[in-house]
């Protein structure tokens, strides 16, 4: 029993944390050219409703999580030129699109399916349960390998770190910025996608639950490296496998249940304690959150 608990318990964390290293990765890639990203729970939104609502409406979950990718990068692109372009503080716009992203799905849920709950229900020859878990996991060593070992990440890198230099060696600024928070659209969308078309079989209401800012944090708590990342992911989808292992097992010293409710909290106060034990140490990219004018 203690063993099936274990594999169980594996299991469950991995497949928790594929969303949130998604969402991370392209929260990486946007931070690491120096832009803010805090729109990530808006992204993985559109890319749930949409990656749902298209799967259902052509029968192939590939077609649905490709049409999630394009909203995600959609969404992405109005916060690149936002914040790149028109040089709007970079929080407030992706605080916006959370909060378009709460109400815009529902608003076309309703329109298309006649529910703003939710999407129909999908057969489950239609879900791709496992391939998103595959991309997560060989797209950490892949960002790696960009990141470090490639022209691109270089620029990247160097944008974020100090965009004025950068520019002075002949780099396209806000080139590499839109490229990185493009990117982060799609990963992003990825992770969303899985919500509704691997884990779930349709899309609800605000079903990522807060999981853009987890990976968010995550991010901070991993540095904004790829592999250190990778384990923070680890460690809150192992706190949300354990909460959920939780619920109706462990009672209060009176012997009654603890509710539910409070199980469910702990995944998000852990957050809140890690950003505030952690934040102070991490250093971010030197130019994140600053926008940057080309000199003429």
């Amino acid at each position: 029993m203690a063993e099936l608990f274990t594999i169980s318990l594996i299991w469950s964390t991995i497949r928790l944390s594929t969303p949130l290293i998604l969402a991370a990765l392209g929260g990486l890639f946007s931070e690491r050219s120096g832009v803010i990203n805090i729109a990530l729970e808006g992204m993985m939104l559109a890319g749930a409703f949409t990656g749902a609502a298209v799967t259902y409406a052509t029968g192939s979950p590939w077609i649905g999580l490709l049409a999630a990718i394009a909203a995600g990068v959609c969404i992405a692109l109005i916060h690149a030129v936002a914040s790149i372009r028109y040089k709007a503080d970079q929080v407030v716009v992706g605080t916006a699109i959370n909060i378009l992203m709460l109400g815009l799905p529902g608003f076309l849920s309703g329109a298309f399916f006649l529910s703003s709950g939710s999407t129909p229900q999908l057969p489950i020859e239609q879900l791709i349960p496992r391939a998103p878990i595959v991309m997560a996991f060989a797209f950490v060593p892949l960002t790696w390998y960009v990141l470090y070992r490639t022209p691109f990440g270089l620029r990247l890198r160097a944008v974020g770190e100090n965009p004025e230099a950068a520019d002075a060696a002949g780099i396209d600024v806000a080139k590499m910025r839109y490229s990185g928070v493009l990117l982060s659209g799609a990963l992003a969308a990825i992770g969303g996608a899985y919500l509704s078309i691997g884990q779930a079989s349709l899309f609800t209401r605000n079903m990522t639950s807060g999981r853009g800012f987890i990976a968010l944090a995550a991010l901070i708590f991993g540095k904004w490296r790829p592999v250190e990342t990778l384990l923070a992911c680890l460690f809150f989808g192992f706190t949300e496998a354990v909460t959920i292992q939780m619920q109706g097992v462990v009672t209060l010293p009176s012997g009654e249940a603890i509710p539910v409710h409070f199980i469910q909290m702990v995944p998000y106060v852990l957050t809140m304690v890690v950003l505030a034990g952690f934040i102070g140490h991490s250093r971010p990219p030197r130019a994140l959150g600053r926008a940057y004018e080309k000199e003429r």
